[in-house]
């Protein structure tokens, strides 16, 4: 089996696996992976993540331009910016419109500059800070100004009233990142009038330090 075909397949598999859990409904949702001569497969637009064809998948040359496939997500903006920004650390990115992470950005005194609150290790060791970035129109090509902003200092960030998108080193590092923002803001909301015992700043720190984690 061929490295595209393959990519091909396992883009497909992972997005029915959140889509039947549950993670993003409809048609929304979107991923992109790159393949190893830069080319980049993406989900085409009004897709459903349960019914992907792996021969309908977008396919970009690695100059950016559309060679083969349905027409692309209108997210691209965000998908680019990332590969752009941080060319040596994302092979994949995802971008979901979780339920609990959309509730979250909706809420007023969540932290901009670190959404998430430090409640297991494991949100910290896949995800770093989360940054919530603004509301801006579905497609906005300003999205993904918001992401080059911040000059690849964020492989996960989140989008006010709308979802996350997290970059990975590779397409099952993206989507397992994923999951675990959704997990996290889930347990978030579920704890937030029960004043949870947060991780210490030494206790973050060590895991910071341990698993180097990007925490500027």
């Amino acid at each position: 089996m061929s490295e595209e075909t393959r990519l091909r397949e396992e883009i497909c598999a992972m997005a029915k696996s959140l889509f039947d859990r549950g993670l993003t409904s409809g048609s929304s949702g979107n991923i992109s992976a790159r393949l190893g001569d830069g080319r980049l497969l993406v989900t085409p637009t009004g897709s459903s993540f349960g019914r992907l064809d792996p021969a309908r998948l977008s396919l970009f040359d690695a100059g950016g331009r559309l060679i083969g496939g349905d027409k692309p997500t209108k997210e691209m903006p965000l998908h680019q910016a990332f590969y752009e920004t941080r060319a040596a650390k994302t092979g994949a990115v995802v971008h979901l419109h979780s339920c609990h992470s959309v509730a979250l950005s909706l809420l007023p005194d969540v932290d901009a500059e670190n959404m998430l609150p430090p409640l297991t290790a494991y949100s910290i060791m896949k995800l770093g800070k989360v940054k919530l970035l603004p509301y801006f129109m579905p497609g906005d090509p300003a999205m993904g100004d918001a992401i080059r902003g911040l000059a690849g200092k964020r492989s996960a960030v989140m989008l006010a009233a709308h979802g996350p998108v997290v970059a990975g080193k590779d397409l099952e590092a993206a989507v397992y990142a994923i999951e675990e923002l959704e997990e996290t803001a889930k347990l978030a909301m579920l704890t937030r009038d029960a004043n949870p015992t947060l991780l210490t700043g030494a206790q973050i720190e060590q895991i910071v330090r341990t698993f180097d984690v990007e925490w500027d």
